[in-house]
């Protein structure tokens, strides 16, 4: 999954996807600025790590995201920023400072 999301057209297109709850390539296509080419690669990319599935209707395919495996990827992401950082990856209410903004100390 960590694959699929390091491109920023991919992040991009989750979140159109995720905003719209389904969507078509082709209308990604037309937000995004991008071939159709480019989008169905990106979209195939996405499908194979099983973070949106396409439900086939008549000729075009509508897209939608797959929030349990989307929820499963922040988990692990989460999990590994406590790790590196020794932090939770998002601040507990009231805390003041985001650990993307704090410093970060080097353990030996």
């Amino acid at each position: 999954m960590a694959r699929a999301l390091a491109h920023p057209v991919r992040v991009e297109m989750i979140r159109r996807v995720g905003e719209a709850s389904a969507c078509y390539c082709g209308d990604l296509c037309q937000v995004l600025d991008l071939a159709q080419s480019t989008v169905s690669q990106h979209l195939k990319v996405l499908k194979e790590a099983g973070l949106v599935r396409g439900t086939r209707q008549g000729t075009a395919v509508c897209y939608c995201v797959e929030e349990a495996r989307l929820q499963a990827f922040r988990r692990w992401a989460a999990g590994l920023m406590l790790e590196v950082d020794g932090r939770p990856a998002i601040p507990e209410p009231g805390e003041g400072t985001s650990p993307r903004h704090s410093p970060v100390e080097v353990r030996a």
